[in-house]
């Protein structure tokens, strides 16, 4: 059963902001496909952020399931919000047994989600989950009934405003950051501890690019500001800055977009730096690449301890180590990294 001249369309994303990152390049292909359809978009009201101002979606609804909207009432009141809106059809990478709940509720005829999600005989489209896949094509995977192709990389975009890139001009001018000096940011943060590479490692490596003459800009999220202190302080350079917590999502984007390598975790200022097409060197502990979740663009180096017959232990990470060892981190040396980004530095074309 396929689908054919969809007018309004729902896409259920309501995971990690990586993954609502993800999901980005599905809705450009459908948008492409049938560009008078409108698309809407499920999602928490801190991923929303990420979706402001692009143009293949014409409205962001809120679902705060964790707090304002949590629970049973919460399901309810979604669903019957959604399901006066007449979608013809949901798409659903979440694979949530609260996502098909929401949508099966709301009276959508066709609704599609991966086999391998909760409660799938809630949905009447079904597609299989390739694990060797790269997420990004999973979604894009998604849109087989609508008997849509793709044959090159669907890169996300996303769309820092006017505003956005004043931010940042601001922040960069009182740090007297200028135009022609070569910045690197550093992403130290992630939810899980484990996909941390160690604190005083990214202190190095700071202050060993630092060195170099580049300009390092510690980046992240309110509940980073602390690492990003740690790594200002240990690290003891004029050419590091640190801004987390002092940026909104798009606003840190938009400083992605101004910087020559983006040294990151397995994490989601990993997965906006892909939106902004800036290399990436990515270090992989507890979790691999293979997972579907690693860099997109040609000039991106993963780096990672191969071989350990631990690893991966998970694959979201976790708060510990769980045989204690941590080698998957430890066993990264600064000089690897610092080299990786180097060689991303080389050839040196105009980012």
């Amino acid at each position: 059963m396929n689908i054919t001249n969809p007018k309004n369309i729902l896409v259920f994303q309501t995971a990690f902001l990586g993954d609502v990152v993800l999901t980005l390049p599905m809705i450009q292909l459908l948008k492409k496909q049938y560009p008078s359809a409108s698309i809407d978009v499920v999602t928490t009201p801190r991923a929303a952020d990420l979706l402001l101002h692009h143009p293949a979606i014409r409205s962001i609804i809120y679902y705060d399931k964790r707090k304002t909207q949590k629970g049973i009432s919460g399901i309810l009141s979604l669903a019957r919000k959604l399901s006066g809106k007449n979608y013809d059809v949901a798409v659903v990478p979440h694979r949530s047994f609260r996502s098909a709940v929401v949508v099966a509720l709301s009276n959508i005829p066709h609704r599609i989600t991966f086999d391998s999600s909760s409660a799938k005989f809630l949905y009447n489209h079904i597609v299989p989950y390739k694990n060797e896949k790269h997420e990004i094509e999973r979604n894009i995977a998604l849109l087989s009934p609508f008997q849509i192709s793709f044959y090159k990389k669907e890169f996300p975009n996303l769309y820092p405003s006017v505003n956005d890139i004043a931010a940042v001009n601001k922040m960069l001018f009182e740090r007297e950051i200028l135009e022609h000096h070569k910045i690197i940011a550093i992403a130290p943060g992630s939810v899980w501890n484990t996909k941390r590479w160690l604190l005083e490692r990214y202190a190095e490596l700071s202050a060993m690019l630092a060195e170099e003459g580049l300009c390092v800009v510690i980046i992240g999220g309110k509940e980073d500001s602390k690492l990003g202190a740690t790594i200002l302080e240990k690290a003891s350079h004029k050419n590091i800055f640190d801004v987390t917590g002092k940026l909104s999502l798009l606003q840190s984007a938009e400083l992605i977009n101004r910087c020559k390598v983006l040294v990151t975790n397995d994490s989601a200022p990993l997965h906006l730096a892909v939106a902004m097409r800036t290399p990436i060197v990515a270090i992989f502990g507890p979790t691999v690449p293979a997972f579907g979740f690693g860099p997109y663009g040609p000039n991106d180096i993963v780096v990672e301890r191969n071989g350990l017959p631990c690893r991966p232990c998970s694959i979201h990470g976790s708060d510990e180590c769980p045989i204690g060892t941590f080698d998957c981190m430890i066993e990264i040396k600064t000089v690897t990294v610092f080299n990786a980004v180097k060689k991303i530095l080389q050839p040196q074309s105009v980012h």
